[in-house]
């Protein structure tokens, strides 16, 4: 009997330290939600959010305080502060400055360096950079599972910037174009070296950027006592803003030095400065945080509420298929198999869980269309006119503009559109926010098809296979009337002036009989199809001088270069060189070839010939256009010459990206922000860390999609391919709304203090229970 009654006493004992256990750990795991709200994928609108819970869910009766002092080798140390902050959070705070700086730099320029480079088309560029991505957004899983499950977020941070700083100075030693220049001719000699260096350097800071991003901001948070709220909310607030600082200030740097030249035996785009400064960030970055070792506080691993999450749900679809059979009851809801084996208040907040990852579904539709600011946008930059007056914007400098009005737009949007809604009488609820979010971008894709029409009107139409186009240009002192034979055209050209490209099927193209007055000459057309082609035509007192010229030119000129060539006008050859390019000797009446010129500066020309030196300042060109200019005389030292535009520069200004950024930014605005917001609010507090995952997950598949849809689709207009993104975030919009209409809103914290109570209420009968057994075995 007494062996019985020690035994039930032993039962009762067991549970009440349960119980006890399992409120200390849901005070635990309230204040680790507290902390995983600050795991952001990205810089903007979701990092405000966390900023908000802190001050809505009340840190101070959820989050159980680490002592005052930490303990370390079985030592109480004395924690050093700084204006009542811990002083360890500062060395936190350069460390996100310099990542972000490090990440958003060489992202700005990937796109570029895969295009111009390595030499990859603009789909498989864009198929490279969106696949990177999304292994910056899959691979935060894996460092929330490391640091919280083995290593702890200290040693997670460290080992993984290790990883982080190789891989990015990989990616700086790939971009070296000397490394495989062995014939110093200007590029690489071997191509597949660069791809694998490449390759291998995208891969490893992937895995660093994703696995330290839930970490940093978590640990940042463990550095305060319970009794530092308002103190940690500032931390977060200033936290956020390095975050900010550190990916403009990249953005717009980083396409800077891109642009210089530099080489030892070639001069090329500096990638190598590009992405070794934000190596060197990052470099930076692990150091500091290193410096501050022994003022941290190191919080030991104490497992991941994913895994719980992911073991219930595993059993019970298990459970499920092994009790299959019709003859059993049927049960409420499938997570319910799992009762057996997890208990209650686990398999309801899973429930409340798998309800939002549910309305997740549709919403990487949005990040497909969003990620592509980096890619296809940037690209589209190319071909635009980035002159802003004093300022020259780069391609990849644009992107900065999606940051610069996050900041404008948030407070905006907070403070004055929603507040006029509500006055509306408008129940603008966050799901309809959401969609209206979708709706946006979908409209900024549009704006941006619109954009791309017009860059498209003004882009040089280059003959097919079966076609010649011909330039005439006249050097000689009167009109010249040029037929072209058998009988398809006739143009004029006035003296010192040129035709724009013509048109022609070679097949039926097959001389050209040239006038000048009474002087008469013919020359055959003995060219294949496919190509440009210049007719330099000159009168004299023996007859007329015709000479061809090949033009070699196939595309316009990218990153807002120039294609600059002469043609001798005079009786002598001459030597040419305009800035610090070098044309050679020139003949009379023929060509240089094409050089390459950044656009819009001016540089000197100079000859040097039997009529002694003579130079004169070149006209400021565009950018992506090609001339020919005719060195006609020299003087008194000053050089004459005549311009021929070949390719027309680009005429379409890059400020009309700017509504395409706007409208997207404004999507985001309503999107993003709302959309955590909602999530946060319909989960249970100790189950935001899921909540976070299935967030990042969206982003990894939205660049997915990015990929499945450009290469399925085979549009040769890119337009058409913006109209295609359109529509289908239009189509998932709709069943978005669908959805969102038939959606119930709960309240976790309810549902929460029901289970609650329920427990209280089992663990006294279990206690009166023990109690009268007792009693009885007693009496006994």
């Amino acid at each position: 009997m007494k062996l019985q009654q020690t035994q039930r006493n032993e039962k009762l004992k067991r549970s009440r330290e349960s119980v006890r256990s399992r409120n200390t750990e849901l005070m635990f795991q309230k204040k680790n939600a507290c902390l995983e709200v600050q795991k952001t994928p990205k810089l903007t609108v979701e990092e405000m959010v966390g900023c908000f819970q802190y001050a809505l869910n009340g840190i101070r009766q959820t989050c159980i305080a680490l002592t005052a002092n930490s303990k370390s080798k079985g030592k109480l140390v004395s924690i050093p502060s700084c204006f009542g902050f811990p002083l360890s959070i500062f060395f936190i705070v350069i460390n996100e400055f310099c990542e972000r700086f490090s990440y958003y730099g060489m992202r700005a320029v990937l796109v570029l360096y895969f295009k111009y480079f390595l030499q990859w088309d603009d789909n498989l560029s864009t198929a490279i950079y969106h696949t990177f991505v999304a292994l910056c957004y899959l691979t935060p899983i894996l460092g929330a599972l490391i640091a919280d499950s083995w290593l702890g977020k200290f040693k997670t941070i460290v080992s993984l910037s290790i990883v982080y700083t190789i891989g990015q100075a990989v990616m700086s030693v790939s971009s070296i174009n000397d490394l495989t220049d062995h014939n110093h001719d200007g590029s690489p000699d071997n191509v597949s070296v660069h791809i694998a260096l490449s390759v291998t350097g995208l891969i490893l800071i992937a895995l660093g950027t994703g696995g330290i991003k839930p970490c940093v901001s978590a640990f940042g948070g463990d550095q305060f006592e319970d009794d530092q709220e308002k103190q940690r909310s500032r931390f977060f607030s200033i936290f956020y803003l390095s975050i900010n600082a550190g990916s403009l200030l990249s953005t717009i740097i980083t396409p800077i030095l891109r642009a210089q030249e530099c080489g030892i035996h070639s001069k090329q785009r500096c990638y190598p400065l590009a992405f070794g400064v934000p190596a060197a960030l990052m470099a930076v970055a692990l150091v500091v945080f290193i410096i501050g070792s022994r003022m941290y506080k190191k919080v030991q691993p104490q497992g991941n509420v994913m895994i719980q999450v992911a073991k219930c749900i595993g059993f019970a679809i298990k459970n499920r298929f092994r009790h299959r059979s019709k003859q059993l009851p049927k049960r409420e809801h499938w997570l319910d198999w799992a009762s057996e084996k997890y208990d209650k208040r686990l398999i309801a907040q899973t429930k409340m869980v798998l309800k939002v990852l549910f309305l997740y579904i549709p919403l990487p539709m949005f990040w497909a269309l969003f990620d592509q600011q980096g890619s296809r946008w940037t690209l589209q930059a190319t071909t635009m006119d980035g002159n802003f007056g004093a300022i020259q914007i780069q391609p990849d400098q644009m992107q900065t503009v999606n940051p610069i009005l996050i900041v404008i737009m948030v407070p905006v949007v907070d403070t004055v559109v929603y507040p006029l809604i509500k006055k509306c009488k408008i129940n603008f609820t966050p799901l309809r926010k959401i969609t209206v979010g979708m709706f946006l971008a979908s409209l900024a894709f549009v704006a941006a098809a619109l954009v791309q029409v017009q860059i498209d009107k003004t882009l040089p139409v280059f003959p097919t296979a079966d076609q010649s186009q011909i330039k005439i240009i006249n050097l000689g002192t009167g009109s010249a009337t040029v037929q072209f034979e058998p009988g398809l055209q006739n143009v004029s050209v006035k003296s010192m002036e040129g035709t724009a490209y013509m048109t022609f099927e070679t097949s039926q193209l097959k001389l050209l009989n040239i006038a000048f007055g009474n002087q008469n000459t013919t020359t055959p057309f003995q060219w294949s199809g496919g190509n440009r082609h210049t007719l330099a035509v000159k009168n004299n007192p023996t007859g007329i001088a015709a000479h061809w010229l090949s033009d070699n030119v196939t595309s316009k000129p990218e990153e807002g270069n120039n294609l600059i060539r002469f043609i001798n006008n005079f009786p002598h050859a001459v030597q040419v060189t305009m800035g610090d390019t070098a044309f050679g000797t020139v003949e009379p009446l023929s060509a240089s070839n094409y050089s390459l010129f950044p656009g819009g500066r001016k540089d000197e020309i100079k000859i040097a010939g039997n009529s002694g030196n003579c130079s004169v300042a070149s006209e400021a060109f565009g950018f992506g256009s090609a001339y020919t200019i005719v060195i006609n005389k020299c003087t008194e030292k000053t050089l004459n010459i005549t311009y021929s535009e070949d390719i027309p520069p680009n005429t379409v200004h890059m400020a009309w990206q700017i509504p395409q950024y706007f409208i997207l930014t404004c999507a985001e605005v309503v999107f993003s922000v709302t959309g955590l917001e909602f999530s946060y609010s319909q989960a249970p507090s100790n189950m935001k860390a899921v909540l976070q995952a299935g967030w990042l997950l969206t982003v990894a598949v939205g660049n997915i999609i990015v990929l499945i849809v450009a290469g399925a689709s085979k549009l040769s207009e890119q337009w058409a391919e913006y109209v295609l993104f359109a529509a289908l975030l239009l189509a998932v919009c709709i069943i978005f709304a669908i959805m969102a209409y038939f959606y119930t809103y709960v309240d976790p914290n309810e549902i929460e203090a029901q289970l609650d109570e329920e427990e209280k209420k089992q663990v006294k009968k279990d206690q009166d229970g023990y109690e009268k057994q007792a009693e009885a075995d007693s009496q006994m």
